[in-house]
């Protein structure tokens, strides 16, 4: 049976508060320990796996939910690069996290080029990943700040829009400043909360306003806008 027929027969009765997961990966026995593993957390439920990105792509539009979909980078056919493109094509608010055995920038880069929302590697203990998936589901980067440097360096010009002028001509006021300059330095909205002495909440309200200011689409934009104009 082709792994793209994977779906949870559950996921109908999928708590509201669950976060719902989708896995690719196209290795069985990581690709079924991760179901398991990630399984036991009461806070996700995986609705689906899939063998590559573009199994994963049809799930999504033949009925599998998801929220998130943790995905391989290296995968035949359609690998976690390609995928991340195509999913975030068709369907832009499910979060798509990468997970990788290899610390290789490149295809690092690509992924978040595409709409990633950051990337793990798979020698970390399953709580990682757990917490991981939280993370991004919450709006959160998973971007280490070197990788962040090397994606600013390496994107087109209109991928970003340039600053015309300081920074503060964008209108942030200096509380948004700080929070955009503490989300480039990748930040979690927790970690931003305890740094500035805000509520999560504040921080997340702080982040729609930066987007709407700077007309980005998402953190990771904040984070290369910022490391771009320094």
């Amino acid at each position: 049976m082709s792994e793209q027929e994977s779906i949870d027969p559950m996921k109908d009765a999928v708590s509201p508060q669950s976060i719902r997961l989708l896995l690719a990966d196209d290795d069985s026995f990581i690709r079924e320990s991760l179901k398991i593993l990630i399984g036991l957390d009461p806070g996700i439920t995986v609705t689906g796996t899939a063998s590559n990105g573009r199994e994963a792509l049809t799930l999504l539009e033949t009925g599998a939910i998801a929220d998130v979909v943790l995905m391989d980078i290296r995968m035949p056919d359609c690998d976690g690069v390609e995928g991340t493109r195509i999913i975030k094509s068709r369907f832009p608010d499910v979060r798509v996290l990468m997970l990788t055995t290899f610390d290789d920038d490149e295809y690092i880069i690509q992924a978040l080029q595409n709409g990633a929302s950051g990337y793990l590697l798979k020698n970390v203990p399953p709580d990682r990943i757990i917490q991981g998936i939280k993370t991004v589901h919450n709006g959160d980067m998973l971007i280490h700040p070197d990788i962040a440097r090397k994606l600013a360096s390496l994107l087109r010009p209109a991928a970003v829009p340039q600053a015309h002028g300081p920074i503060d001509s964008y209108g942030l006021t200096r509380m948004e400043l700080g929070v955009a300059v503490a989300i480039s330095e990748g930040l979690s909205n927790k970690e931003i909360a305890a740094k500035l002495f805000l509520s999560e909440g504040t921080v997340k309200n702080y982040v729609t306003d930066i987007l709407g200011k700077l007309s980005l689409r998402d953190r990771t934009q904040i984070a290369i806008f910022m490391l771009k104009n320094k």
